[in-house]
């Protein structure tokens, strides 16, 4: 939906402008026949009027033959005006709709999508900077002071802009990664890598352990290719790797995926023995391990253990890193560390898929890492998110702490508070919506997850956070008692 509005100004009545925005849609084939448009009470809202004013225009456009309500199926688009001259039966798009091989987002996430862009919600879920935190100045500077001759702005190699996999080379010594730029693939971020894995390494029924809960579940990139995930519980330390032998025996288990350090959702930091056992057992069981490392660069404090990757001496683990969250996910830049011969195959499917990354953006990160930008910025924005970090924990114990327990996190965007008692979450997620709050339910991350959810205070304002942490509070609250 667009963020179109009917005019109180207008002479013509507010259901005939909604009337003939659903028939615009429809006649120009955005709204195809057998689309199922959004219900009435959603239309209401995202239009800003009456219930029964949205009615009627849905009553005119079902006379005309253009829309059909059923009970329980909700109301259809049935005819546009080229088909009802048509001589053979429309074509139904909904059916290649349904269907297509990748799953759709679950219906939470899907609305969370939506309600992002608005201007009037309290993001509390969202994992990304505030743009008050991101570099729009510095990079401004930056592309002012473009070198033309060393801008390329046409197709980059196979496994990426050279000058940015030496820049990434570089930085990886840093966390004692030493790896040639041979050995390095520029990704459209650490999602397309995972995209990557999951069609050119692996088969299908291919099982995948992960954390539990996981970011990983909230995305459909192995699911889609005919993978399953299984979760290993976590404990303060992170993953349990006593567990994971006994998981690849009754579950199987093709690849570990693993956060380890700041992890999402929960924040956790797995400790440095935990990582040893981690990168000991992909040794002795030959099990390939994908370490991302999106959110390592924002401790607060002090900085969380070296990397599995900087202890692995078999190549048995894939490394991704991105800007996604410490610089800009506009830019679009992430990069995977492997085996060469694991880096090449995905490198050929990637140029068979967009046929390498955007050029300028490329340019952009090789700046950034080479010429002190990135780590004169990590200084900067750790500082603002230990700010966000403790009023959020200061508002969560104020609201909610008869209620609720949290850890605090180290470093990352997310707290991952647990309620006392169990409470129904997709009621939580609609009832703060409406209060203009987002948040993402435990659930998302972990199917059978009943008391959590996600809190970022990486988006919203200091003030923001108080509105929305006191609206979650009160709100659970209430729930929980009528419960």
């Amino acid at each position: 939906m667009s963020h179109w509005q009917p005019s109180r100004e207008s002479d013509i009545p507010l259901h005939r402008q909604i009337e003939q925005y659903i028939k615009e849609k429809i006649l120009h084939g955005e709204w195809a026949v057998g689309t199922k448009i959004p219900s009435q009470r959603t239309l209401a809202d995202m239009f800003q009027v009456n219930r029964s004013t949205v009615t009627a225009a849905i009553d005119e456009l079902a006379s005309q033959g253009l829309l059909e309500g059923r009970r329980g199926g909700g109301t259809k688009v049935v005819n546009s005006t080229w088909s009802v001259l048509a001589s053979a039966p429309p074509l139904d798009w909904s059916t290649y709709v349904r269907s297509g091989i990748h799953h759709p987002n679950s219906s939470i996430i899907q609305d969370i999508n939506k309600n992002e862009v608005r201007a009037d919600i309290i993001r509390l879920g969202t994992g990304e900077l505030s743009p008050e935190l991101l570099p729009a100045e510095t990079m401004r500077r930056m592309f002012q002071q473009i070198n033309p001759p060393a801008l390329s702005l046409g197709y980059e190699q196979p496994k990426g802009n050279i000058n940015l996999r030496e820049a990434v080379a570089e930085h990886l010594k840093t966390k004692h990664i030493n790896v040639s730029p041979s050995a390095i693939l520029i990704v459209s971020g650490a999602l397309q890598a995972l995209q990557l894995i999951s069609i050119g390494l692996l088969k299908r029924d291919s099982v995948i352990l992960t954390e539990k809960p996981s970011y990983l579940h909230s995305l459909h990139v192995f699911q889609s290719a005919g993978m399953r995930l299984r979760g290993v519980p976590m404990d303060e330390e992170g993953m349990q790797p006593g567990l994971i032998s006994a998981y690849r025996k009754q579950y199987g288990g093709q690849l570990l995926y693993t956060i380890p350090s700041f992890h999402n959702p929960t924040g956790i930091v797995m400790s440095e023995r935990r990582r040893e056992e981690v990168v000991n057992l992909s040794k002795k069981e030959q099990l390939p391990v994908i370490e991302d490392n999106a959110y390592g660069d924002l401790w607060l404090e002090e900085q969380p253990p070296l990397p599995l990757k900087s202890m692995d001496q078999e190549g048995n683990v894939l490394y991704l890193g991105t800007f996604s969250k410490t610089v800009s996910p506009g830019l679009r830049i992430g990069w995977l560390v492997g085996p060469e011969p694991v880096i090449e195959r995905l490198a050929d499917i990637k140029m068979q898929t967009d046929y390498g990354s955007s050029g300028l953006s490329q340019w952009a990160a090789a700046q950034w890492l080479s010429q002190g930008y990135y780590d004169e910025h990590l200084a900067w924005v750790r500082v603002e998110l230990k700010k966000r970090r403790d009023a959020a924990l200061q508002f969560l114990q104020q609201y909610a702490g008869d209620i609720a327990e949290w850890r605090i996190p180290a470093g990352g965007f997310y707290i991952w508070v647990t309620f006392h008692k169990q409470l129904p979450v997709r009621q939580l997620f609609l009832e703060l919506l409406k209060q203009h709050v987002l948040v993402n339910p435990g659930s998302v991350y972990d199917g059978e997850d009943r008391r959590s959810i996600r809190l970022s205070y990486s988006y919203a304002s200091l003030q923001d956070l108080k509105t929305g942490i006191k609206a979650a509070a009160e709100t659970a609250h209430r729930l929980m008692t009528q419960a």
